[in-house]
């Protein structure tokens, strides 16, 4: 159940953050404006109060882990949002963070 938790967490985390950088990104890049903006910086602020839910106590392991889930959560959202077509090393580079992502936080200790 702790491990279900936390990778719902990271999820979480992930689409609050890669969505609050896709939004900002919107309005400055795209000129979509300051609502677009002031969205993105809420959802940032959300990506800060979710990843302290995390059941591991150690902000350092945690931030560490969630930089794999970011990687492989940036991709993802750029094939679905964006169209974006990844090549085999991003493929790769994503799950070679993924696999730190489990050796990180859930590695018998």
């Amino acid at each position: 159940m702790t491990v279900i938790r936390s990778l719902v967490l990271f999820v979480l985390a992930a689409l609050a953050e890669i969505g609050g950088a896709w939004l900002v990104w919107q309005g400055i890049r795209e000129h979509r404006g300051l609502l677009w903006i002031a969205a993105g910086v809420v959802a940032l602020g959300v990506y800060g109060f979710v990843a302290t839910f995390q059941p591991d106590p150690n902000f350092g392991r945690i931030l560490a882990a969630y930089g794999g889930v970011f990687v492989a959560g940036s991709l993802a959202w750029g094939v679905i949002v964006d169209k974006f077509r990844p090549d085999v090393w991003d493929c790769t580079g994503a799950a070679i963070c993924v696999a730190g992502v489990l050796l990180i936080m859930y590695a018998p200790r």
